[in-house]
């Protein structure tokens, strides 16, 4: 007999379904015709033991008893799903092949493993188990599963992956959860102060994030702009380029603070003659984004219809599960195998027939295009988030499903454009030593782009909204023809006086690309460095959650489609050390899990040194003073020293 174990109940039936008829249901699985047994874990059927499983003495929290780090592991059964545990033994005992069925990914693999380990499984029986991908619920999709099954041994990398980060979850956080919430009792607060690998950098992050905003002061920059003529008595714009003489009037994004140093400029340059130094005329081609994994398709959505993370994943299960219009969500990939582009015809034609609003889209779409989207090298356990075969009315699904389903489906069909065209042309020209530069950007084919809405198209373009322009300054028209060496002369110079603005508070969409491309707000720059642009904060699977779980506890709070922190919040993260509130270490953590995840380190060269980290960081917390966590505005927050640019007397180089 063949056991088939899946993570949910869904899946289990949609296995079921392939399988001979007729079926007969018992109590937890389902048995085929043939004799062969699809059974399911219900999400994760065991739990990491609570600290007093370990020693009684732990039940009280004391602070002379952190670190606790257990010797030997242990899990528990969950009490609500302790029955299905009691049919697997028993269906496991009874098979005499396993099929291990659990989701595509680093969760999903460690799920059905820990159930096959617990279960104390003889080796023989659990190095046989075999692993089914399926990442679509329709038939023939899981038939087309249960045709390639593979040795479950290839994927013990994944699986002691997510060991390693359940463990160290449970390390950190109970650990440092009980330090923080006792140190708080301390100054008067009575709440637990919930501390997690995850969650607590992304508190930070929007901690930070306030109070730089409320601690901005805006200073004025300078600009120069002149307006130049051909020998042909045609005139065209250009924008100074400081050169690195200027270093030290500049402030870190290369803005001139000095108002003499400008006017220096336009001193110097007006009514002078000046030459063309290069001109650069480029077309190029800007090939279609690839079709979404679970992060960017909830930033899509929480910029097009304020959706938060957790409104897109519920929707996206919905939409898996229970009308299986699309692919497995919790993907963090964004590529497709090769065999599912023989398949486009038929995913192409069920989304006309599912969704009328882009009929005009699948018109327009040519599955002959092969994109770069399709590619078997950048396929792990699961691929990119597309729509299934099936057809089904999206005018019935929910408002949130039919928005999500109709994001997937125009960008799956958009691999099937051709790619967005456009000719960038640049004129360098050097006056009196000083480099500016004009640019001008036309469109020449709008290709995938014309899928896109009209505001949409036009905020993503680099060609913005058709008018010439130098660095967001109008120009005085097209640029016009010169030749590298063409003597041109300055009619006017100006200086264009701005301020600097401060950063915007964060919404669902800006939170979660900060939280998937975290490198950008590590400082470590080593690193930054070992960061690739996949990693971040979480998983795709657990991002949502722990957003919506700050929102429940209490630290983060929305103001209209703002995210900011709470008073507990942001005092917390006031008091905790710099290693604890910032995300280097987290992130550091997460590209080491990926690393084991691919056979590039072991676990215990990840936990160990983890572990002796954490001793240190209970050390800095325990020597830290909790302030204003029992009342409101107790604690006045003092910003951090930043280095001030350094402004000298303007010089008269340019």
């Amino acid at each position: 007999m063949i056991l088939y174990i899946a993570e949910k109940p869904s899946l289990g039936r949609a296995i079921a379904d392939v399988l001979p008829k007729p079926h007969k249901k018992a109590e937890g699985c389902v048995i085929a015709a043939n004799g062969d047994v699809v059974s399911w874990c219900i999400g994760h059927l065991l739990e990491q033991c609570d600290p007093d499983a370990y020693d009684e003495r732990y039940k009280k929290w004391r602070e002379e008893d952190l670190p606790i780090v257990p010797d030997q592991w242990q899990l528990t059964p969950k009490r609500e799903t302790r029955k299905q545990l009691t049919v697997l033994r028993k269906l496991i005992k009874e098979a005499d092949q396993l099929v291990h069925a659990g989701d595509p990914d680093r969760d999903g693999q460690l799920l059905v493993d820990e159930v096959i380990s617990y279960l104390k499984v003889p080796a023989q029986k659990r190095n046989a188990m075999l692993r089914c991908l399926i990442s679509d619920l329709n038939p023939q999709a899981v038939k087309s599963a249960l045709a390639k099954l593979r040795s479950n041994r290839d994927f013990i990398p994944l699986s002691t992956s997510a060991l390693a980060r359940s463990r160290a979850d449970w390390l950190y956080g109970m650990n440092m959860t009980r330090l923080c919430t006792l140190r708080g009792q301390q100054s008067g607060y009575q709440g637990v102060l919930s501390v997690g690998r995850v969650q607590t950098p992304l508190l930070g992050l929007v901690v930070h994030r306030d109070l730089e905003i409320e601690n901005f002061v805006s200073k004025p920059f300078y600009e120069v702009y002149i307006t130049l003529e051909t020998g042909k008595g045609e005139l065209y714009r250009a924008k100074w380029k400081p050169s690195e003489a200027c270093a030290d009037y500049m402030d870190d994004e290369g803005r001139i603070l000095s108002k003499k140093l400008a006017e220096n400029v336009v001193a110097r340059v007006k009514h002078k003659p000046g030459i063309v130094v290069e001109v650069k005329n480029a077309k190029k081609k800007q090939p279609a984004p690839l079709p979404y994994n679970l992060s960017s398709l909830q930033i899509d959505a929480a910029k097009r219809f304020g959706m938060s993370a957790k409104q897109v994943l519920d929707a996206c299960q919905q939409l898996y599960e229970r009308h299986k219009l699309i692919t497995y969500p919790r993907s963090d990939c964004r590529y497709l195998p090769l065999e599912h582009w023989k398949n486009a015809t038929q995913v192409v034609s069920a989304i006309n027939r599912s969704c009328d609003s882009l009929a005009q889209a699948v018109s327009g779409a040519d599955t002959s295009i092969k994109s770069k989207a399709w590619n078997d090298s950048k396929v792990s356990a699961h691929h990119a988030i597309i729509p299934t075969a099936k057809v089904q009315d999206v005018s019935k699904l929910t408002k949130s499903e039919a928005h999500v389903y109709e994001l997937i489906a125009r960008q799956y069909l958009m691999q099937f454009y051709p790619p967005f065209e456009y000719a960038e042309k640049q004129i360098d020209t050097e006056v009196m030593g000083g480099l500016f530069i004009a640019k001008q950007k036309d469109t020449l084919a709008e290709g995938w782009k014309i899928l896109l809405p009209k505001r949409t198209r036009a905020e993503s373009s680099p060609t913005g909204q058709g008018v010439d322009t130098v660095d967001g300054e109008p120009t005085l028209g097209r640029l016009p023809t010169v030749l590298k060496g063409d003597a041109v002369h300055c009619q006017q110079a100006d200086v264009h006086e701005k301020q600097t603005s401060p950063p915007k508070y964060f919404t669902d969409a800006t939170l979660l690309s900060a939280v998937t491309g975290i490198a950008r707000y590590v400082s470590d720059t080593s690193i930054r460095k070992v960061l690739r642009e996949t990693d971040g904060l979480g998983t795709e699977a657990t991002r949502a959650g722990i957003i919506e779980l700050l929102f429940k506890r209490g630290f983060l709070t929305r103001v209209a489609k703002d995210i900011r922190a709470t008073e507990v919040g942001r005092q917390l993260i006031i008091s905790l050390p710099d290693a604890v509130s910032y995300p280097d270490m987290t992130a550091h953590w997460e590209s080491q899990l990926t690393a084991i995840s691919q056979r590039e380190l072991n676990y215990a060269g990840f936990l160990e040194p983890m572990t002796n980290s954490l001793e240190n960081l209970l050390a800095q917390v325990k020597g830290v003073t909790f302030h204003g966590l029992a009342g409101k505005g107790k604690a006045p927050y003092k910003a951090k020293a930043r280095r001030k640019p350094r402004v000298k007397k303007a010089a008269s180089k340019a």
